[in-house]
């Protein structure tokens, strides 16, 4: 059976990030997604969590992505009159406290598309949202062309985006970059292409204000709309695809 942690078993022995080790390289290869690793999430959050709680208009499917020349292609569609996408997760499967996360991705164009990569803590169903934490790795929206978002949310900033960097990266949207976050006891840092361009780093850390001393599962999606997104949405942009060339995990 294919699974990204046995598969690179040999890697996770030789490969290393610095001092740490490769605990996961998925390279999307082959013709499906590794049930072993991602879970897929469909529906529009209803009843619980209606518009995923941004007012997004997407209804995730299983049948908006696919495994191509060794790439995760996500792609937005107008059906109609419904919107649909794909969300995944590692939720009960990939876990982990601290270490470096990396996204390879080429970013999709046009108002309206909110393409991201981030992470929710596993005690997110016994403690809520915002008290779980999350950690936003790479947010892109399309009415902000030539940006790139990196944030934190935590219980001390009521859950907004308070904790947050709003990078100007001229002509992101084209090829692909490299997208990372580095977490550790004490900080958290964020990367475009290696070069540093947040720190997270609280004086005091308690549970307010730093959730972040517990495993945490990851998450990649392309929303459309919504409260962060853009309640402006150029239907003549889709079908519109984000392309990941790779996740990879290290950890000491």
């Amino acid at each position: 059976m294919r699974s990204s942690l046995l598969l690179f078993a040999f890697l996770c022995y030789l490969s290393r990030c610095g001092a740490q080790e490769l605990v996961l390289f998925e390279d999307f290869s082959g013709d499906t997604l590794n049930e072993e690793v991602w879970n897929v999430i469909q529906g529009n959050g209803c009843p619980d969590l209606c518009g995923w709680g941004n007012n997004e208009l997407q209804v995730y499917t299983d049948t908006n992505h696919e495994l191509r020349d060794g790439k995760l292609v996500i792609t937005a569609r107008k059906e109609g009159e419904k919107h649909t996408s794909t969300r995944l997760n590692t939720k009960g499967k990939l876990e982990f406290q601290y270490g470096t996360v990396e996204i390879r991705a080429q970013l999709p164009r046009g108002k309206g598309l909110w393409p991201a990569f981030w992470m929710l803590g596993s005690n997110i169903d016994t403690v809520g949202w915002p008290a779980c934490g999350e950690i936003d790795i790479l947010e892109y929206v399309g009415r902000e062309p030539g940006m790139v978002f990196t944030s934190l949310h935590t219980t001390s900033s009521h859950g907004n985006t308070v904790n947050t960097k709003k990078t100007a990266l001229e002509n992101i949207e084209e090829g692909y970059h490299d997208y990372s976050m580095t977490w550790t006891p004490e900080h958290i840092s964020f990367s475009v292409d290696g070069e540093t361009v947040y720190k997270y780093s609280p004086e005091l850390k308690n549970n307010a204000t730093w959730p972040f001393d517990q495993p945490y599962y990851l998450l990649v999606n392309l929303a459309i709309g919504g409260n962060f997104g853009g309640h402006e949405v150029d239907d003549t942009i889709f079908p519109a695809s984000y392309v990941i060339d790779h996740i990879k995990v290290w950890q000491d």
